[in-house]
């Protein structure tokens, strides 16, 4: 998607709107009209993004990621499927409890590179994208840990005792 026309647009507007005033703001219009690239795609880019979210929590598990392509945004959807997940693999992201935030957010994270590629491979694995997979493992780690009994061996345990 070229979200060049839309700024360009939004440039056109702005222009048309100054032309009402004098020359001088017809210049200064000019001026802030090339301004607005940036400020444009970055809005377009955000509402996108939020869109995309929204999508995706009524999708879930499928997902639609947007992503930028030197100054073209690309959809990646992620549809989900009808077979059930294997019994080791995480529970799915699902839908906020009633009472929680249904809105998601973009976070930033710094990965190594190695363990980047790590987790590129293990989602690819899975079928799913790089951050349905990050958030099913956020949600799983998440989860409350379930203590496993302690190992007997015979009618003896080993272990720490108080």
């Amino acid at each position: 998607m070229n979200i060049g026309t839309h700024v360009e647009q939004l440039q056109r507007q702005l222009l048309s709107a100054a032309a009402a005033g004098g020359a001088e703001t017809e210049e200064i219009a000019a001026r802030l009209a090339a301004a607005l690239d940036a400020a444009g795609r970055l809005a377009i880019l955000e509402a996108l993004s939020e869109a995309a979210g929204e999508i995706t929590a009524e999708l879930a598990p499928g997902s639609v990621d947007v992503r930028l392509r030197g100054r073209d945004v690309e959809f990646a959807v992620t549809k989900p499927t009808t077979a059930e997940a294997p019994a080791t693999a995480a529970p799915a992201a699902s839908l906020p409890e009633e009472g929680e935030d249904a809105s998601t957010s973009r976070t930033t994270i710094r990965l190594p590179e190695a363990l980047k590629a790590r987790a590129e491979r293990a989602a690819e694995a899975e079928g799913l994208s790089l951050n349905q997979w990050f958030v099913r493992a956020v949600s799983a780690a998440l989860e409350p840990a379930r203590r496993a009994a302690p190992e007997s061996k015979g009618s003896s345990f080993t272990g720490w005792v108080r």
